[in-house]
């Protein structure tokens, strides 16, 4: 009986270690690009891909390679909410590649699309393809650049898209020169009326009266999307006014169905998407000239 009550005893001292991080996960693969530190760990079915990990900075890609589809984080599922705005994107930009998880499935719900991703750094594209199952397509290509200037360049060029995803991440957060009043002017400049644009953002951020004055004016009204199970926030919003609640509930029982494989709970998200402004409207926009990175360093 004593070694029973020992064996169990070890068996649960396993299962509090694990709670308490103790279990860590297998490194393999790691390096340093011209940007960040790239760290690409794996536990169990579980592989995860960190930037500069001695900062304590949070996973930016997960995957299970036992269920590839399946998304894994709040903001990645979170990011499709702007298909109630736009249920059948046909020309589709990313900013920001990390795994891949958001365009590869993009291009899996709507294969006809044409997608464009922007990722600065090449040593992220790949990893995305070489540790994440991220392949380009005749479809869906990347492009290594800034994706501030290539913005500027496709609207220049009179290039639209119908879907933009902001989702591009430094080691520190979103870099200062694609959170400015003048960036989000650029941004406009790609979409047209039936266009959305889906920016992942954090709730707990310093800039967070800042970066929601911003869009505000460059905007208007706008949908704030927070879970109460993540520190994300996504601003969702288009040139056009924002369609009423009841269209936003159409459309997740249209399309609920098929986001459903990738753990995707649309049918929830209209009710937690709120115009209500809880910020407060007397802090400084961000501009090209004003962007306070000092904020996110607590000077």
């Amino acid at each position: 009986m004593r070694s029973l009550g020992k064996q169990a005893a070890f068996i649960v001292s396993l299962f509090l270690a694990g709670l308490a991080g103790i279990v860590h996960a297998e490194t393999i693969h790691e390096e340093r690009s011209k940007y960040r530190d790239i760290t690409v760990t794996q536990v169990g079915e579980r592989r995860c891909l960190l930037f500069n990990v001695h900062r304590g900075d949070r996973n930016q890609t997960c995957v299970m390679i036992n269920a590839r589809e399946r998304l894994v984080f709040d903001y990645t599922r979170m990011s499709f909410a702007g298909l109630l705005l736009n249920p059948d994107p046909q020309r589709i930009l990313v900013i920001g590649l990390g795994g891949g998880s958001i365009p590869l499935t993009f291009s899996d719900l709507f294969p006809e699309a044409t997608i464009d991703i922007v990722e600065i750094d090449e040593a992220v594209v790949n990893v995305a393809e070489e540790f994440f199952f991220f392949e380009e397509t005749d479809t869906m290509r990347v492009f290594v650049d800034d994706g501030r200037p290539f913005i500027k360049r496709a609207g220049l060029r009179g290039e639209k898209y119908d879907y933009v995803v902001l989702d591009a991440f430094s080691g520190d957060y979103i870099p200062e020169h694609m959170l400015t009043r003048e960036f989000l002017e650029e941004v406009r400049a790609i979409m047209t009326d039936d266009s959305v644009l889906v920016a992942n953002t954090f709730s707990t951020s310093r800039l967070y009266d800042h970066e929601s004055v911003t869009y505000q004016r460059a905007f208007g009204e706008f949908f704030n999307f927070k879970l109460p199970s993540s520190g994300n926030r996504i601003i969702i919003t288009q040139l056009q006014p924002l369609p009423p609640r009841g269209e936003l509930v159409s459309r997740a029982m249209e399309l609920n169905e098929r986001l459903r494989k990738y753990d995707v709970p649309l049918s929830d998200y209209p009710r937690r998407l709120s115009t209500r402004v809880d910020w407060d409207m007397s802090r400084r926009e961000l501009t090209d000239q004003y962007s306070p990175g000092n904020l996110l360093r607590g000077n």
